[in-house]
């Protein structure tokens, strides 16, 4: 039985537009193989897709949601003709360029926004034998310069008073938390950094988190669907903290679910830290702050 595997020159996969993807497609087999052609396709795409509640609403623009293709071409390695047995290794060189009019776009594992790129290695047989395939995914890393921006540092101040969306605010106790997010604007490959003070409560709280949240938006002209997912839930304090005590926020963002902020005519991907306080009733109350990822 044969089998094909793709190595990568660059032991991260991590390449950058403009870079050569260099690597060998290795063939192994214990006998000699006759096959009709080796080629090799390197191909990029977002892929979108809608929440179960937006499919309904968009029935027209469901129908309209194509991968975009960022990147599509393939290479002859070998003609047809016969491999010995053994291993063989066939070296290959791919520039990494985007179609005429596309923009390369940082590899991302969403929920509903999905950008992938991948080498796939096709072996063409005769009709008696199976035809052998191979896909392997390597990383692509952005960085536009248009989107950096200066730290902008936010100063909150969590009170009653201060949060949306309450019902029942009679039942929230009182309570005031002040702090300080470091910036806003973050880098991608640096933490998100600041700090919190609970100057007072009037109950008991059993935790303070941070969420990183996700927010993709798909859309078209028949409409956009915009879905928020949580990504990760990082406890800075447990139990009932000293009031008057500055606690450290700390939070790494996540290789692959992160990426830096994207916003196109078809797809968005934007990014929110919220700050939660849960009471030991579970009663919880949340701060949320828009922010902005980039790559350096």
């Amino acid at each position: 039985m044969a089998s094909l595997e793709i190595k990568f020159k660059r032991a991260s996969k991590i390449y950058k537009e403009g870079d050569t993807v260099k690597g060998s497609v290795s063939i192994t087999s214990k006998d000699s193989i006759t096959h009709n052609g080796l080629s090799l396709m390197m191909e990029g795409a977002v892929n979108l897709q809608l929440s179960a509640k937006s499919v309904g609403m968009f029935e027209a623009f469901y129908n309209s949601l194509k991968p975009i293709q960022i990147i599509q071409y393939s290479v002859e390695l070998a003609k047809p003709g016969k491999i010995p047995s053994g291993t063989t290794d066939i070296p290959f060189e791919l520039p990494l360029k985007p179609k005429s009019g596309k923009k390369l776009h940082e590899t991302y594992h969403g929920v509903f926004v999905n950008i992938t790129y991948t080498l796939r290695c096709d072996m063409k047989r005769s009709l008696l034998a199976k035809d052998l395939q191979k896909t392997s995914e390597f990383i692509v890393e952005y960085g536009d310069s248009a989107t950096k921006a200066m730290d902008k540092p936010v100063d909150f101040c969590i009170t009653p008073e201060s949060l949306a969306n309450v019902k029942e605010r009679n039942n929230v106790p009182d309570f005031k938390v002040t702090g300080k997010i470091d910036t806003v604007n973050c880098c991608i490959t640096k933490p998100f950094t600041g700090e919190l003070c609970v100057e007072r409560c009037s109950a008991p709280i059993r935790s303070i988190e941070i969420q990183l949240v996700r927010v993709e938006t798909c859309g078209c002209a028949e409409g956009y669907a915009r879905d928020p997912t949580e990504i990760q839930n990082i406890q800075i304090a447990d139990g009932d903290v000293c009031r008057g005590v500055m606690i450290p926020l700390f939070m790494i963002f996540p290789r692959l679910f992160t990426c830096p902020t994207i916003s196109t005519s078809t797809f968005k991907v934007e990014f929110e830290a919220n700050i939660v306080i849960v009471f030991q009733d579970d009663h919880l109350v949340t701060e949320n702050f828009p922010i902005t990822l980039h790559r350096l």
